[in-house]
């Protein structure tokens, strides 16, 4: 292609509303273009290196036996509430009414369109099992839309799903796609983690992230400095805190604390560290109500409370809730003498002189302990994991960091398809739920995952499975006729043995040119100007390093197979 042929709008200076360096870097370089909030088009470069990502998932997912099919953008709301997920979907479920009045959704995801599907085509065991993809655009009405296409309103995403007679088949099925995945991901030359996460609204018992590691991302990644433990935050454990059982138990005493409703606050107004103090938390689930303690340094993990209660519909209280259980404005709750269950994380069962809120305006309580002046009904780990906390698998230091989610895979089990009623006949003849995964990659989150990581103060530096061309030739002077000669001869060359080339025939200055060969970000540059008028050799630039390598007209296609062989 030819850079006068296609249509390459770089910018010089960063987007005002532009937050990470994907989504600057992406403008700048003509990749994208921003609609509104949430909604990008992708321009010439941007689809090509779209169409990369595509094809490297596509050639994986075929390799791996997955059978590629296309599903309506839209499906009718009656599905997904036969699945009970609207709720959990919320406003982010963009919803229409079609010309007769009836609901539709425009699909954040196909779970309830695929069970739909094979529970009037799929009859027998003999048809199973069956892994059905596609890549298809989804849709969810983000109420802040932001870093660019890392959290957009429309997204590509490459879903998948499995269906199976049994767990066995589904163990199968599951380990298959996450085995395709680090395929798709090192083929993307991505620095990526798997990690152990919580289904959420998804469903199913066990589920992996993706992520690659970068301080950007909006997920939060735990990992074991030793051994291969990770997990992202919702479902991150760690190894129970040890008590310290010499403790004298001191006497009661109560202190008072004026308008003081924060941790902080009472810790600095104390002089007592936050982790020998205690939050005390209403909750309200099923018309019931359920104090909940974690330590001052800590943060209730409702996810994990949830599981813990059996629940899904879990909340903070509201302060009339809290005002009747406690006798106490919200800020000064404690579990001395309180008359509701109560749930206290690990890190709270086994503290001593603890401080804790007085169930009393401006009251708190010193020294504190369990079995002597509060009962604790059920200890479990029920908070988010910090910094220095300890590994559940090697008790070594885990650390917490942020990370970008590329994919998720699930084992959702029959989640979908006892409530849709996907069943099969096993070989006694007896009806059975199919056993169903699910398995999805975020395109375009590919791209931006990719830049955050591989940039430098001029553009992007595209690994060259991704680069929208793995050779750019700049011609520094088109109206000498030698240069642009050899240009365009060197240029119909590597054209002709397939190579991916772009040839800059623009008429501007030198320096205009390199500042947009770095700004996109192509592999390789060979330059044809100067050095070539005077000694007859091109110059060649790896995007990636500073040096500079030279070759002869008659063995640039030689050179540059090396060099791509040696960045693929």
């Amino acid at each position: 292609m030819k850079w006068s042929q296609t249509f390459i709008p770089t910018l010089k200076e960063n987007p005002s509303d532009a937050e990470v360096d994907s989504h600057k870097l992406m403008i700048r370089s003509g990749m994208v273009r921003k609609l509104s909030a949430g909604l990008y088009t992708y321009l010439p470069l941007g689809t090509r290196i779209l169409n990369k990502v595509i094809n490297i998932i596509r050639e994986e997912m075929d390799k791996s036996g997955a059978i590629e099919l296309l599903m309506p953008a839209l499906q009718p709301l009656t599905l997904i509430e036969l699945s009970g997920r609207i709720d959990a979907f919320g406003d982010d479920l963009l919803r229409i009414k079609d010309r007769h009045k009836r609901d539709i959704a425009l699909s954040p995801t196909h779970e309830e369109v695929i069970t739909d599907l094979i529970k009037n085509e799929v009859s027998s065991y003999k048809q199973l099992p069956l892994i059905f993809y596609q890549i298809q655009t989804k849709f969810r009405d983000e109420a802040r839309p932001r870093f660019g296409v890392l959290r957009s309103k429309e997204f590509l995403m490459k879903d998948a799903y499995s269906f199976d007679i049994d767990i066995d088949g589904l163990n199968n099925s599951y380990q298959k796609m996450y085995d395709t995945y680090c395929r798709i991901f090192d083929r993307c030359k991505l620095d990526y983690l798997a990690v152990e996460a919580d289904s959420g609204a998804m469903g199913g018992d066990v589920s992996h992230e993706f992520m690659v590691p970068n301080e950007n991302g909006e997920d939060v990644i735990v990992k074991c400095r030793s051994c291969d433990y990770g997990a992202n935050i919702e479902k991150a454990e760690s190894s129970p805190i040890e008590s310290d059982d010499n403790l004298e138990l001191w006497e009661l005493k109560e202190v008072s604390t004026p308008r003081m409703t924060t941790i902080k606050e009472v810790s600095e107004f104390l002089g007592i560290e936050s982790n020998k103090m205690v939050k005390t938390l209403i909750y309200t689930y099923d018309s019931k109500n359920v104090a909940v303690l974690v330590r001052g340094d800590h943060d209730v993990n409702e996810s994990k409370l949830a599981k813990v209660i059996s629940s899904d519909e879990i909340t903070l209280a509201d302060e009339n809730t809290v005002v009747k259980l406690t006798n106490a404005p919200v800020g000064f709750a404690g579990p001395i003498g309180l008359k509701t269950q109560i749930i206290a994380d690990q890190a709270v069962s086994i503290l001593k002189n603890c401080v804790v809120g007085g169930n009393k305006a401006d009251t708190h309580i010193l020294n504190a302990n369990q079995e002597r002046d509060f009962k604790i009904d059920k200890v479990s780990d029920i908070r988010y994991v910090t910094d220095g906390d300890r590994c559940p698998k090697c008790n070594d230091v885990l650390d917490v960091s942020h990370g970008i989610e590329l994919g998720h895979v699930f084992k959702l089990g029959t989640r979908y398809s006892d409530p849709l009623g996907a069943k099969f006949l096993d070989s006694n003849g007896k009806e059975r739920p199919i056993i169903m995964g699910s398995y999805g990659i975020g395109v375009n989150r590919i791209l931006a995952a990719t830049i955050e990581k591989s940039h430098d103060s001029n553009g992007i530096i595209w690994p060259l499975p991704l680069a929208p061309y793995e050779v750019l030739i700049v011609s520094i002077n088109i109206k000498d006729e030698t240069i642009m000669n050899t240009a365009t001869r060197i240029y119909d060359e590597l054209c002709e043995k397939g190579i991916d080339t772009l040839l800059d025939d623009r008429d501007q200055r030198p320096g205009f040119k390199f500042k947009d060969a770095d700004l996109i970000g192509i592999p390789i540059r060979i330059t044809v100007g100067k050095r070539f008028k005077e000694t007859g050799e091109l110059e060649i630039k790896l995007r990636s390093k500073d040096e500079v390598l030279y070759a002869k007209p008659e063995n640039i296609i030689s050179e540059i197979r090396k060099l791509i062989d040696s960045l693929s």
